[in-house]
């Protein structure tokens, strides 16, 4: 489980504990009244986050970001550690790489603007130096479809540092 299904449990139990709570008080008897509005005020919020944890999306709005991109980003934004890649460089000279804080907001900020598609597609052949058609057998696309998303990536990335 990750950091949102925890949020997403944790909530739901509350939920059903303010349900709880709300159906033992009388409704009929009006020193009750103040109470149960406040409860079912705190259970439309657990609502309201809970649809916001589980979608993605803020509720009400029809346009929101994917579960998934929003995660994404979070977890790029996150990253502490980029891997040292020394030893896969050819001239390799002896100063180690190192990136700067903001360095990695921007990578992250770049890799958070691709699509699923174009950042596998974009690490594959940059990074792992694997041929367009390689990569298209490999996820079960055409060339072309590749040649797409690399090129979408690259004019993301030039938007981003220019």
């Amino acid at each position: 489980m990750d950091w949102a299904d925890r949020l997403i449990r944790e909530y739901s139990d509350g939920r059903k504990e303010l349900k709880r709570q709300a159906d033992q008080l009388d409704r009929d008897n009006p020193n009750n009244a103040d109470d149960l509005t406040l409860i079912n005020g705190m259970i439309e919020n657990m609502n309201f986050s809970l649809e916001w944890l589980e979608t993605g999306r803020q509720p009400g709005l029809r346009r929101g970001v994917d579960k998934s991109r929003i995660y994404q980003r979070q977890y790029f934004e996150s990253m502490d550690l980029i891997p040292d890649i020394t030893d896969q460089i050819d001239d390799i000279n002896e100063k180690e790489l190192y990136m700067t804080r903001e360095e990695k907001i921007i990578l992250a900020d770049i890799f958070a603007s691709f699509s699923h598609r174009e950042r596998q597609c974009y690490i594959l052949h940059v990074g792992q130096r694997m041929s367009m058609g390689k990569i298209a057998d490999e996820i079960g696309v055409s060339k072309g479809t590749v040649q797409g998303y690399i090129k979408r990536a690259e004019k993301k990335i030039k938007e981003r540092i220019s």
